[in-house]
């Protein structure tokens, strides 16, 4: 029985002109004049469109007389699909991260195209998705657990030392002070006035925590309850102003530090809407699928809200499918503004 295919000729076509991996194994693009069927995002060079002919499946270009490609492999998909979802497996029961070797050998790849297959299919590595995995681990034990030390073998660690290091390293503070709202953390936060209203900068000594708008130091004790909220004063100074510059221009490139923390599908999406080339959008679907899952599009647009830094990681990039602009925490006319902006830089 054959399978339904779900998109138009016209959607099909376009995503084989930008070579949109997030639809590979969704439809494969039948050549007629070369007789090969291909991915969507085949690298190879583009067919005349009066040549291209697109089919649910492989199989289905198989019976229609059409081989696969040798450059991108179209059958191997499920299989690439299939190495991930078992990588992922093995990071999860694992006491220990297994090697990047280690994986790509239990699935049966090469350590160098493993790499890039996991990267391609979640956004992150497979050293960065068991980092963060643990850190979730970590959180989640610092919560329930009365005592650090019994947290740091509740989240899977072998000792007190690289705990502490992870936790350093991802959460910007020390364990004891993410499981006590901040206690012994000294955040420092400013106000400025940009071209967009007023904004409020906060920043840990690892970087900036919060970039928001309309919001004052109440909204940081709301967050941080025991740690120390002080106001930046002139040690903040060159800080707030490379914020400001670039929010009044958002599609300028910036290298400000930032100090955020999630869980692995939210660092996925967050990493995702840093690709997004300035002046340009992407709908919450395309998110979702372009971190490897896209069937979560409602988490997508609930891990885009959780966005902690407004304008530095672009959430305002993100619209519906329909092409309206969707919500935003600051008011449409902000995201419309930074949208205007983008595109006319």
């Amino acid at each position: 029985m054959a399978t339904a295919f779900k998109y138009s000729d016209d959607e099909a076509w376009a995503a084989v002109l930008r070579r949109d991996r997030s639809v590979d194994g969704r439809f494969v693009t039948g050549v007629l004049t070369t007789g090969i069927y291909c991915r969507p995002s085949c690298a190879a060079r583009h067919p005349k469109r009066d040549n291209v002919r697109f089919f649910a499946t492989g199989s289905e270009a198989a019976q229609a007389g059409l081989r696969p490609c040798l450059r991108c492999k179209p059958d191997e998909v499920a299989r690439d699909a299939e190495a991930v979802e078992r990588a992922i497996a093995l990071i999860e029961a694992a006491e220990t991260p297994p090697s990047l070797d280690a994986l790509a050998e239990a699935v049966g790849y090469s350590p160098f195209h493993f790499h890039r297959l996991f990267k391609r299919a979640t956004g992150v590595t497979p050293a960065d998705y068991a980092r963060a995995r643990r850190a979730g681990q970590m959180e989640k034990s610092l919560a329930r657990e009365a005592r650090v030390t019994d947290a740091i073998y509740g989240a899977g660690y072998s000792g007190p030392s690289r705990f502490y290091e992870d936790a350093r390293r991802r959460l910007g503070m020390t364990p004891s002070a993410w499981r006590n709202g901040g206690a012994g953390v000294t955040i420092r936060w400013a106000t400025a006035e940009t071209e967009l209203g007023t904004m409020l900068v906060a920043a840990t000594e690892k970087g900036i925590c919060r970039l928001s708008f309309d919001e004052d130091e109440s909204a940081l004790v709301r967050r941080f309850p025991k740690a120390e909220i002080a106001h930046g004063g002139g040690e903040m100074t060159e800080l707030v102003q490379r914020v400001v510059a670039a929010v009044n221009a958002p599609g300028a490139p910036h290298d400000l530090p930032l100090d955020v923390h999630g869980t692995v599908f939210q660092q996925a999406v967050w990493r995702e809407l840093q690709r997004i080339p300035p002046g340009e959008t992407r709908t919450y679907a395309q998110i979702a699928a372009a971190v490897g899952r896209p069937g979560a599009v409602r988490a997508a647009g609930t891990a885009n809200g959780d966005n902690n830094v407004a304008v530095l990681i672009p959430c305002h990039r993100v619209i519906r499918s329909d092409g309206t602009l969707g919500g935003y925490a600051y008011g449409l006319e902000r995201k419309a503004e930074l949208l205007r902006r983008e595109a006319g830089a």
